[in-house]
């Protein structure tokens, strides 16, 4: 069982002690005598401890930094939504295969911003802007949201804000299951709870300091019956021996987890697993024991836009992968609905 997150080390942006949430976590960690500095900039957080890359960068992913999002302008979101929406960057999980290692590069400690009423100011813009139309934000482009919110219940703020609009729909996706402290909510069915799934074996080997598969379903149990829709993300798919029982024996307990009525309109999402050549670069630096397969030889190069292509299954791996996946989820949630599979 994964602990809820607590940092080893924080920094604060002075102006985030302007802000109640600021203040209130600054109170938080010194009542809990954690590490306390301080930085002009989230983006410029310099002299992390640690005597080499391996270590410096377990301690990153240990370290909060409390600071503003001072861009207040939304990047597209497709194709889950219409914008992201940042409450946080970074992630406390250590998976293997996570794209956020060649995005967030020499910056992977976890910020969170305390100027939540002015990134929900900035959202209301969003939805006047595209009226009468619905605007969904997604709020776990570059974060785990879930994983520091027992923290800064600012998730839980923007699930009620977005609750009482009109044209607003909040998402969110987590592998972690503390999730109790937004079960009372008050959601009005206006936000869609989605959780990272995946077969045992790469939850087990691939992602480490994340909740296991049973505490994710049990966590998406209570979920489901306080009332949110649901939704599951099962990312990435990957081929190991014996895939169609792990994937099978997936679907399974999901389904004899949740009760009928929260199978009714659940979401799926389909990503098959691909990596990108710098990306196997930082993964083999940064968990250089990793048996994530990452053979050029084994995949198909897909362009991507801005140039950089990635490697993903063979056509004929990708349509058997497909094919399982859809089988079972309309034989175990009949009335689920795939989104995409890519």
């Amino acid at each position: 069982m994964v602990k809820p997150f607590m940092p080893q080390l924080v920094y604060f942006e002075p102006k985030a002690l302007d802000y109640p949430l600021g203040q209130e976590l600054y109170k938080k960690f010194q009542a809990k005598d954690i590490e306390i500095r301080y930085t002009t900039s989230h983006n410029q957080v310099r002299n992390l401890p640690g005597e080499n890359d391996f270590q410096r960068y377990r301690i990153a992913k240990s370290t909060l930094v409390v600071g503003l999002r001072k861009t207040l302008k939304f990047d597209t979101s497709k194709p889950s939504a219409e914008y992201a929406i940042p409450f946080a960057t970074g992630c406390m999980g250590h998976c293997h295969y996570c794209y956020l290692q060649t995005t967030m590069g020499s910056k992977p400690y976890i910020r969170t911003y305390v100027n939540v009423e002015e990134i929900l100011e900035s959202a209301h813009q969003y939805m006047e802007e595209r009226a009468p139309e619905i605007t969904r934000f997604e709020a776990s482009c570059t974060s785990d949201i879930v994983g520091i919110d027992h923290l800064t219940h600012t998730l839980k703020r923007a699930i009620e804000y977005f609750g009482n609009t009109s044209l607003g729909r909040l998402r969110f996706v987590t592998k972690f299951n503390n999730v109790d402290h937004l079960l009372d909510a008050k959601h009005n069915g206006r936000t869609r709870f989605r959780f990272s799934m995946n077969a045992d074996y790469v939850i087990k080997y691939f992602e480490p300091g994340t909740s296991r598969l049973h505490e994710r379903i049990e966590a998406a149990g209570k979920v489901a019956r306080a009332g949110y829709p649901l939704g599951f993300i099962i990312a990435p798919i990957y081929l190991f021996e014996g895939w169609q029982e792990g994937y099978k024996q997936l679907f399974e307990r999901l389904s004899t987890e949740l009760a009928d009525e929260a199978k009714d309109g659940v979401t799926f999402e389909l990503i098959q697993h691909r990596f990108t050549k710098p990306a196997k670069k930082v993964i083999q630096k940064n968990y250089p024991m990793t048996k994530l397969e990452l053979d050029e030889e084994k995949r198909r190069y897909k362009w991507g836009k801005y140039g950089i292509g990635k490697y993903i299954y063979p056509k004929e791996e990708e349509t058997e992968m497909k094919e399982t996946l859809f089988e079972y989820i309309h034989t175990y949630f009949p009335k689920g609905k795939i989104e995409y599979f890519t």
